[in-house]
């Protein structure tokens, strides 16, 4: 589903990218981590063309990026680490919204329905956006991807500020996304969390993907002594 070649992404003082590989394929959760600067959200604006690379490639369900995002945007759907809502409007008046900009057109039954996927409460639906968690918000944002009918993910920083609550709240959601076909490529601080929910894990530390490891294949206090080592 996503094919990362040899990209890099320069800047006048710094790469912000050098030279990173891998692939996230069909209903797969991969998460990259590593402190600020690592590189990690670049990576995430790079295949939602938020940001030009300076080389490489990347090719997203068979669509090279570069020329070809018109095709790629109805496949994809992208939840930045603080989501931009509407907080005069309502829950579901936001899904309406922006649904309806994207071309796409339901009943409030139907909205509805995508809201409980995404796991928010019914009792919710009709309050404006001001009274909402962070944690709620970014259930309206993944009842837009389902809307949306996504094959794929982007997640930047999804459970930064989140409570314990929501947070296991929001890993049950990945996982039945994941469970649903969907593909996850996520940015995460949260080690623990990361390897509760993510197939593969990938490493980084300015701008280059150090490593990729299996966290089924290491204990947590392994990983961590790992991702420690990489970076000191």
């Amino acid at each position: 589903m996503i094919e990362v070649k040899d990209l890099t992404k320069e800047y006048k003082d710094h790469k912000g990218l050098a030279g990173i590989s891998f692939n996230v394929e069909k209903g797969e959760i991969f998460s990259l981590v590593g402190a600020n600067g690592a590189g990690k959200s670049t990576t995430i604006k790079i295949l939602t063309n938020q940001l030009r690379p300076t080389s490489g490639s990347a090719v997203i369900d068979g669509f090279e990026i570069s020329g070809n995002y018109q095709q790629i945007r109805p496949l994809v759907a992208y939840l930045p680490e603080n989501l931009m809502l509407y907080g005069y409007l309502t829950g579901i008046q936001n899904l309406e919204f922006f649904c309806g900009i994207s071309g796409l057109h339901y009943t409030h039954e139907e909205l509805g329905l995508y809201l409980e996927q995404a796991g928010l409460e019914s009792k919710h639906f009709n309050k404006r956006l001001d009274n909402y968690s962070k944690g709620m918000r970014q259930k309206v944002g993944i009842a837009f991807a389902l809307a949306k009918r996504a094959k794929i993910l982007f997640l930047d920083e999804p459970t930064s500020g989140l409570d314990p609550k929501s947070i296991a709240e929001f890993s049950l959601l990945l996982k039945n996304l994941k469970q649903a076909g969907m593909t996850i490529l996520m940015t995460s601080h949260d080690l623990f969390r990361t390897m509760q929910d993510a197939d593969k894990i990938g490493i980084m530390r300015e701008g280059k993907l150090l490593e990729i490891v299996n966290p089924e294949s290491l204990s947590f206090q392994l990983l961590e002594e790992k991702y420690m080592l990489y970076m000191n």
